[in-house]
């Protein structure tokens, strides 16, 4: 008698994400595009660590995302090596020239920022790669700009890259030097075809050869040798005479003085989790307010994406924005009260006026932070409503290894956002976008004054050993984007991958950093993949609903990787973007 087959009324597997978790023993690099990615885990293959894998993925975005990232540009950086007391930052952002403060800019250009060298800062990103290099890694400068030297030779344009040089072919028609290098053949190049950039690889390989001539002093300062070359040598000389011939302001003094700022990070906890992040000459401190304020509820019985989870997240990134826009500026140029905001009373203070049944209106008043510190000081700056578009740019880069040394960094500034320096093929820093014409702003113009910068790469740690270093491009939605994503994993009990993909929502309701510094009361823009009711469960608490596409760039593109218990590293990157994780 024949056998018939049991049906298999198992269920089926469901599929919970769009991208596994990638997971791995020896090593993982997570950055925005697929190509720098593999440039950061060539370096393992060398005998590298986390930092030569970091800054060889993060010099390859500045070669690959020419858009977004400019070797000339910002990269705030994060560290963290076994044996260290504490993760450091190397600030990676220039400064305003000397010679120029508010009322002459003002005289000059009244409230407006023009496109180009009138936004210009001293170029920090170069500084802040061979710093980190020379004081963290263990390569040469050679074999770390190697692949970024190889895609200059020519890499395929990429769909996101072809728009953007399409979208600002007349401004680049304009610019000789930048028309040469992204309107190949008179034109926009289409996808698939080949971008060279040959004055740039020109650049990379003149550090090579300057390091090259200095091994016998020792690697580091071998690196270091190249690195002074472009703030004190023949290149700086080369960038002085290129500002003074296209109208800017940054003079052979200005790179001179060009230094990072290497410091402690800012911290606090969450759940028995150390978290540290970029002080408040970035938007970074955000990251540990908003958990404070996240810290007094239950997150973890709200629920993922739940209305209740969603409403009190928003409300309390509200409250940290309007304390970031009330005190945060250059601490060498600003008193602020960073103890204070980060004091775990001052957050329970402020978590006292979120209303579970209704969303602020605006952006709430900045709070009182000076009294945590056991002094005075004057109130919070109170912004007002503008309109206005910001430009889109940045990028991220992260990277870990089972010896427990962590890296993550977020470069800027579009290379299509000025002319690209003659015979250089980078431009000079555009961050000077990131400050305010607005006299009594904390960061309003001012000689010798960092912007305050929106990239702001983060580092979670537990029981002293590197948990996740994280980030991501985004402008002012990138410390939302992390904060969720750190909510999702830690409260909610996703893997990275997960709580990267999950679905998004980013106020608007303070002001952009990016000038003209667009500010509108109530908007709160809601990814696609967020379910009807929730949206208009938003919308009667008071929420101004924009929506989204299902997965949007406008809602940042986090990357991460996390160390878990087994000690098995496991990367994350965001399907937003063009990013990728890739391990060993």
């Amino acid at each position: 008698m024949r056998e018939i087959p049991i049906e298999n009324t198992a269920p089926p597997i469901a599929v919970r994400q769009g991208r596994p978790a990638i997971l791995a023993r020896r090593h993982m690099v997570s950055t925005c595009h697929y190509l720098a990615t593999f440039a950061g885990v060539r370096m393992f293959e060398r005998g590298g660590n986390a930092i030569d894998a970091g800054v060889a993925a993060g010099v390859a975005l500045n070669v690959v995302e020419r858009h977004l990232t400019d070797f000339g540009g910002v990269a705030p950086i994060i560290v963290y090596r076994p044996g260290m007391a504490a993760p450091e930052t190397i600030d990676g952002l220039g400064h305003w020239p000397a010679s120029l403060d508010l009322d002459t800019y003002r005289a000059r250009h009244g409230d407006d920022m023009p496109i180009g060298v009138a936004r210009s800062v001293t170029p920090a990103a170069a500084d802040a790669w061979l710093t980190a290099l020379a004081r963290h890694g263990r390569l040469s400068l050679g074999e770390v700009l190697a692949p970024s030297i190889e895609l200059c030779d020519g890499f395929p344009v990429y769909p996101r890259l072809a728009a953007a040089i399409e979208r600002l072919e007349d401004r680049l028609r304009q610019w000789p030097t930048s028309a040469a290098v992204f309107l190949p053949n008179g034109r926009p190049p289409r996808v698939g075809e080949i971008l060279r950039q040959r004055e740039l690889g020109a650049l990379l390989r003149r550090l090579t050869t300057i390091e090259a001539a200095h091994l016998g002093v020792g690697r580091p300062n071998a690196i270091m040798a190249a690195r002074d070359a472009i703030y004190r040598g023949d290149i700086a000389r080369e960038i002085a005479a290129f500002m003074r011939e296209a109208g800017g302001a940054i003079t052979d003094d200005d790179l001179r003085a060009q230094r990072v700022r290497i410091e402690a990070p800012v911290h606090t906890t969450y759940r028995g989790l150390d978290v540290y992040a970029c002080g408040p000459w970035s938007q970074g401190p955000l990251v540990p307010m908003t958990l404070n304020l996240l810290e007094g509820d239950d997150i973890a019985s709200l629920g993922p994406g739940s209305l209740e989870f969603l409403h009190r997240y928003t409300e309390a990134f509200k409250l940290a924005a309007a304390d970031r826009e009330g005190f945060f500026g250059d601490p060498e140029h600003v008193d602020v009260p960073m103890r204070g905001l980060l004091a775990k009373a001052y957050a329970a203070e402020r978590r006292a006026s979120i209303r579970d049944e209704r969303a602020h209106p605006e952006l709430p008043a900045p709070g009182d932070p000076w009294r945590y510190e056991g002094r005075s000081g004057p109130a919070g700056y109170r912004p007002q409503v503008a309109e206005g578009v910001g430009a889109p740019d940045t990028s991220f880069a992260c990277a870990m290894d089972a010896e427990g040394n962590a890296f993550a960094a977020t470069p800027s500034d579009p290379g299509l956002g000025a002319p690209l320096v003659r015979g250089l093929g980078i431009i000079v820093s555009t961050r000077g976008a990131q400050l305010w014409t607005t006299p009594g702003h904390p960061s309003a113009i001012a000689p010798n004054k960092r912007p305050r910068l929106t990239p702001n790469p983060a580092l979670v740690m537990k029981d002293g050993r590197a948990l996740m270093p994280f980030g991501c491009p985004g402008e002012d939605a990138q410390c939302q984007a992390m904060v969720q994503v750190v909510c999702n994993i830690v409260d909610f009990g996703m893997n990275t991958q997960a709580a990267i993909e999950a679905p998004r929502v980013i106020s608007r309701s303070f002001p952009w950093t990016f000038h003209p510094h667009a500010y509108e009361p109530g908007v709160l823009a809601v990814e696609g993949r967020i379910s009807a009711d929730i949206r208009h469960g938003l919308a009667r608490r008071g929420h101004v609903i924009r929506d989204l596409p299902d997965f949007s760039p406008a809602a940042a593109g986090v990357c991460a990787v996390r160390r878990l218990e087994t000690g098995t590293l496991e990367g994350g990157a965001d399907p937003r973007r063009e990013s990728y994780a890739a391990g060993w």
